[in-house]
């Protein structure tokens, strides 16, 4: 399949997802917003209110909406090849389609959730400048990332389905782990600090994005090119499996 036909019916796909979820819901697509917003509010309240971390709304939003955008495409994408059985049996759809489905579905969803947390940063008195446009090379690496871990994972369910629990808990720990609550600059040991930035490419981007928005100052940006460099390599590397083992991908979850 051509590359201009797979896009193409990836976008199909995820809008007649969209309307398909938002059709089942008495609040349709006013969820798209809710949900995260809620979520940052209950956080806000057990973290900020109850536990007195002392972190306002506005920073646990520049944490948590990115990191939300993360953990929906991996958790959906995880399991979307398991899912597209069906599919996979009557037709021979790159098993790629299944996982790029699901990323673009929350994509989608993703953009107006944007505009909510670039309408609160307004709110706190922060208006925008030219130096907001560096949140688009966040959003491109970001995106980068979530499309190879979306498509690991994929490939891990489709032949184990019990690495789907281990996804969901490995997610979970990323949470509390890539200062979604707590500031990087906590960590007063330089090499810790290092290591964490390292290892976890979500706490460098959700730190960057306060960067751009909150501080107003400029972001680490070559090893953000670092980063967008491994992650191109490594989807490279994705594409290929799929390519050679799809068809042992499709067996696998047929047989099982």
């Amino acid at each position: 399949m051509k590359i201009r036909n797979f896009l193409a019916l990836v976008d199909v796909k995820a809008k007649m997802s969209l309307k398909s979820d938002a059709s089942k819901l008495y609040l349709s697509y006013l969820w798209w917003v809710l949900e995260p917003v809620l979520w940052v509010l209950m956080f806000y309240l057990v973290f900020t209110v109850l536990l007195g971390f002392g972190r306002d709304l506005l920073f646990l939003m520049c944490g948590k909406i990115p990191f939300l955008w993360f953990s929906k495409s991996v958790n959906s994408s995880s399991n979307s090849i398991v899912s597209g059985k069906a599919l996979i049996t009557q037709t021979n759809v790159p098993r790629q389609f299944f996982p790029y489905e699901q990323v673009h579905t929350v994509l989608y969803r993703q953009w107006l959730v944007f505009l909510v947390l670039f309408g609160m940063v307004m709110v706190y008195g922060y208006m925008p400048s030219l130096h907001w446009f560096w949140i688009i090379p966040l959003v491109v690496v970001q995106y980068l990332l979530i499309l190879l871990v979306s498509l690991m994972a994929a490939v891990c369910v489709s032949y184990v389905r019990d690495t789907r629990i281990l996804i969901g808990m490995a997610v979970m720990g990323l949470m509390f782990g890539s200062g979604i609550f707590w500031d990087l600059d906590r960590i007063s040991d330089p090499v810790k600090r290092e290591f964490l930035v390292t290892w976890n490419p979500l706490a460098y981007l959700l730190d960057a994005y306060r960067d751009v928005l909150i501080r107003g100052e400029m972001y680490d940006l070559q090893h953000l090119g670092w980063l967008a460099l491994v992650l191109f390599c490594g989807l490279v590397l994705v594409h290929l499996f799929y390519r050679y083992m799809g068809q042992s991908m499709a067996s696998r979850v047929i047989n099982s």
